[in-house]
């Protein structure tokens, strides 16, 4: 299959510098080099990501976006996403949690789940697993 000789990546999005090292770092450890890990501070940024590596024939397999983001909101930007690549999955992480912005994002982008900060580990890598086919 041609997908399995594609490079895969994962990226994640979160204004916050160590947000996106910790994630980074936690991925790597659970996943090693089966990804590309790739970061955006915003969601204009994580677009052009996207858009790069598409580009570039990397398969982007999932987002992990924080939701409280200056400019354009986490439910907003995987709205938008899904639209655009309907095959990315996406899992939102967030300290402050709106209702009718989880309600929305499950319905519109097809976002697995969304998962609380500060995250528990575990509950973490098994979405991200799940979202990954690696179960």
């Amino acid at each position: 299959m041609e997908t399995e000789t594609k490079q895969k990546a994962i990226l994640c999005v979160d204004d916050e510098a160590i947000i996106l090292i910790t994630l980074q770092k936690e991925l790597r450890k659970q996943l090693g080099n089966l990804f590309q890990y790739e970061t955006a501070t915003n969601a204009e940024e994580a677009m052009e990501v996207i858009d790069d590596l598409v580009s570039v024939g990397v398969n982007v397999i999932l987002i992990l976006s924080d939701w409280l983001m200056p400019g354009i909101k986490g439910d907003e930007f995987l709205i938008l996403v899904h639209r655009k690549y309907p095959d990315i999955r996406s899992i939102l992480i967030t300290g402050h949690v709106d209702a009718a912005a989880v309600d929305r994002v499950k319905r519109e982008a097809g976002t697995y789940t969304v998962i609380s900060k500060p995250w528990d580990v575990n509950k973490l890598m098994e979405a991200v697993k799940v979202c990954c086919n690696l179960n």
